[in-house]
């Protein structure tokens, strides 16, 4: 297993001091924004895109310090019911797929997005009770009229390109779980997969090992995230696993973001390595840090050293002992 990180949080460097930070590190690989939410800060995808000599400065930077891109990253919501914004998140994710394409970088991650309540909504409408009736309604009415077509033609662009889609099963979006992720898979075709984050797992009740089995099985885990989270079980007891409160309510929240091992145990990520091997990923994990306590870098350092200590580095080819 390679360990990466999601160069997003670095943008007080440039291209390569980032890169240099990275290797002094001990990582591997390195997942680039290509706009939308992370934006595109080490990335010019118009210039890359249109320019061979620019192409191939980029790319020799990396591997020159023995590093690879484990993925382009666009997270958005191409389905937005704010027309223009949907239509920019398109574009950028149609213009990282053939970034992606030129380059070799096999996995594209975004979100699935998540439409509006019907025709006429202004905002993105996230429904997670079926009653009242309406919320089913619009649920129904979000994957057959939005989701299923937009992914339909999305998903053909990716596998034209042969690269594979690294849709972040994220809460707030139509696709957060791995039954939404097989469903909305089985309605469009195998590049689309999970950009797998435990972190977003944990705090709605799903075990990461289980989601790893599930997804594994059906050979759809294309990337992984790296990222923790904390549960604060006395203040779920008081605002529930659904909390508004904003994260830098560290101390009242339910749930909180947390650097690599500072949520978990390393015996769980330990667990979670293991898991990801046996059940046929055997790829990157991108350290991304969003822990609300922990500086960028000691954040990410402390991340990287966890993450060594539990990684399996070697493929065992015989089982020598028996």
């Amino acid at each position: 297993m390679n360990i990466g990180v999601f160069t997003v949080l670095f943008q007080d460097k440039s291209f390569e001091e980032m890169l240099d930070h990275v290797a002094a590190a001990g990582l591997k690989m390195v997942e680039i924004g290509t706009g939308g939410n992370p934006g595109n800060h080490f990335c010019d995808v118009d210039v890359l895109l249109e320019n061979e000599d620019e192409r191939n400065k980029f790319i020799d930077a990396i591997h020159s310090r023995g590093l690879e891109i484990s993925a382009f990253s666009c997270h958005d919501n191409p389905v937005s019911p704010d027309e223009s914004h949907g239509k920019q998140a398109h574009e950028t994710f149609v213009k990282s797929v053939k970034l992606a394409s030129m380059l070799g970088v096999p996995v594209v991650n975004t979100f699935s997005g998540i439409p509006g309540s019907d025709e006429t909504a202004k905002y993105p409408n996230w429904p997670v009770t079926p009653w009242p009736t309406d919320y089913s309604e619009i649920l129904e009415w979000q994957w057959e009229k939005k989701l299923i077509p937009y992914w339909k033609e999305a998903a053909q662009i990716a596998k034209d390109h042969n690269v594979k889609v690294g849709i972040e099963l994220h809460a707030g979006f139509s696709v957060h779980t791995p039954y939404t992720l097989l469903k909305l898979r089985e309605a469009t075709n195998d590049a689309i997969g999970a950009n797998l984050d435990p972190s977003h797992l944990w705090w709605q009740g799903i075990d990461p090992i289980a989601a790893i089995k599930i997804l594994g099985k059906a050979n759809a885990i294309h990337h992984f995230h790296a990222k923790d989270t904390y549960i604060d079980q006395e203040n779920v007891n008081m605002y529930g696993l659904t909390d508004m409160q904003p994260y830098s309510s560290v101390q009242s929240r339910a749930w909180t973001f947390r650097t690599v091992g500072y949520g978990h145990s390393p015996q769980v990520w330990g667990d979670i390595i293991s898991a990801l091997r046996i059940n046929g990923y055997d790829y990157v994990v991108s350290i991304e840090h969003e822990d609300p306590i922990m500086s960028v870098d000691e954040g990410f350092q402390k991340a990287a050293q966890n993450l060594k200590n539990v990684n399996i580095n070697e493929t065992l080819n015989d089982i020598w002992w028996a």
